[in-house]
């Protein structure tokens, strides 16, 4: 949590730095330092790779759902049965069909995804909770049907 919070601090106080001091326009001063934007796991790079991930596994589910799909990951990299990172969970091996084939490198996420990504980030977990989801309606590993649903947003479910 603290890291989180510094990474938003460093980033507030760039943007006031930019703007008060060098009289600059964000855009062009957020594109000039570049370790500010290249330091790994900072909290905009877990937004883009969250973001990513949701234009990966839920493109045309409600935001509700997309911010499901990102809760699971933050829930999953809470959990001690799961990577500790963001990034652990999300490149965690056969864990999400859009990283193994590669899609959530083949377009940009929209603002829409962005948008989900920061709010399960901010807190807002509409699974109450959930380790896992899955479409019903598509092929999926008998196992998965092991789990608790808790709840159904959109096409996926959510379970433990």
């Amino acid at each position: 949590m603290s890291r989180k919070i510094f990474s938003l601090a460093t980033v507030v106080g760039l943007l006031l730095f930019c703007t008060v001091f060098l009289r600059s326009d964000i855009p062009q001063c957020m594109a000039a330092p570049e370790w500010a934007l290249a330091a790994p796991q900072t909290w905009l790079d877990e937004v883009n790779l969250i973001a990513r991930l949701i234009m990966g596994e839920a493109t045309g589910e409600p935001l509700t759902g997309q911010v499901g799909v990102a809760a699971v990951i933050l829930n999953r990299a809470r959990s001690p049965e799961f990577p500790n990172t963001v990034a652990g969970v999300v490149y965690d091996p056969w864990a999400f069909e859009s990283v193994e084939n590669g899609l959530i490198w083949t377009r940009d996420p929209s603002p829409e995804n962005i948008r989900a990504a920061e709010l399960a980030l901010n807190g807002w977990d509409p699974t109450y909770g959930a380790l896992f989801f899955w479409n019903p309606s598509k092929p999926v590993s008998p196992w998965i049907w092991s789990r608790s649903i808790i709840v159904q947003i959109g096409s996926h479910v959510f379970g433990r």
